[in-house]
C-alpha cells in the first residue's frame, strides 16, 4: 500500500513540475486515479463463532471530467472495492461469504477555493453499484437478493494544486447500499491524483 501511495505522489510530481500554482483553468478536461480503503463487514446473525467480520480493504478507482468554469466540473469514475471473505462454524456446522464489488458513477462537483493552491470540494450525482455476494453452508441464506443497485452518490473533500496541471485530493465518498447488504459497506476513503489538459 505505501508504494502505491509513494508511486501516485511521485508521478504527480514528475507530471507537473515543483512550481507553484493556481488550480485548472475552466473549459479543460481533466483525467485520474485513486488509492480506495473501504470497510468490508458480514452481519450474519446464525454465526456465533466470535470470528472477525470486519475487513479494510484497498483497492482502486480511476475518473475523467470537465471544468465548466472556476467552482463547477462534471466527472465521471469507475471505482473497484475489491473483494473479501468470510469462513466460520457452528459446531459442526460451516459457513461461507464472499463479495467482490465495484461502482460507475457520474456527479457534478462545486469547489470553493482556499487559497491560490488549497480548495474544498463536494460531489453530487448518482452511482450504479455492482456487488456480487456468494454464500454456501450456514451463510447461503445472507447471498439472496439483488446485486445492481443505482444509488445516490455524495462525496466531500479537499485538493490541493501542485501546479496548474497536477493536484492531490482527499475525499471521502458515499455510494449507497445494495439489496444484500453483506460486503462492502456504504462509504469509502479516496486518495486521488489529477491531471489537468
Amino acid at each position: 500500500m505505501k508504494k502505491i501511495l509513494f508511486a501516485l505522489i511521485t508521478s504527480a510530481t514528475a507530471l507537473g513540475g515543483i512550481s507553484a500554482a493556481q488550480a485548472a483553468e475552466p473549459g479543460t478536461a481533466y483525467i485520474g486515479a485513486g488509492v480506495v480503503a473501504s470497510q468490508h463487514k458480514y452481519n450474519l446473525s446464525n454465526d456465533t463463532s466470535n470470528g472477525d467480520r470486519k475487513s479494510d480493504e484497498w483497492s482502486g478507482k480511476i475518473y475523467g471530467g470537465y471544468q465548466i468554469d472556476k467552482t463547477w466540473a462534471v466527472e465521471g469514475g469507475y471505482t473497484d472495492f475489491g473483494s473479501s471473505n468470510y469462513k466460520y462454524s457452528v459446531g459442526t456446522n460451516n459457513g461461507a461469504i464472499d463479495s467482490k464489488s465495484h461502482s460507475f458513477y457520474v456527479a457534478g462537483k462545486g469547489s470553493y477555493p482556499i487559497n491560490d493552491q488549497l480548495s474544498a470540494f463536494g460531489k453530487l450525482g448518482v452511482a450504479y453499484n455492482k456487488n456480487d455476494v456468494h454464500g454456501t453452508g450456514l451463510a447461503a441464506p445472507y447471498a439472496v437478493g439483488d446485486s445492481n443497485r443505482t444509488n445516490l452518490y455524495a462525496s466531500v473533500g479537499a485538493e490541493y494544486a501542485i501546479n496548474q496541471k497536477v493536484s492531490l485530493s482527499l475525499e471521502y465518498e458515499h455510494y449507497g447500499k445494495n439489496d444484500i447488504d453483506q460486503g462492502r459497506k456504504k462509504g469509502a476513503v479516496t486518495l486521488g491524483a489529477r491531471y489537468n489538459f
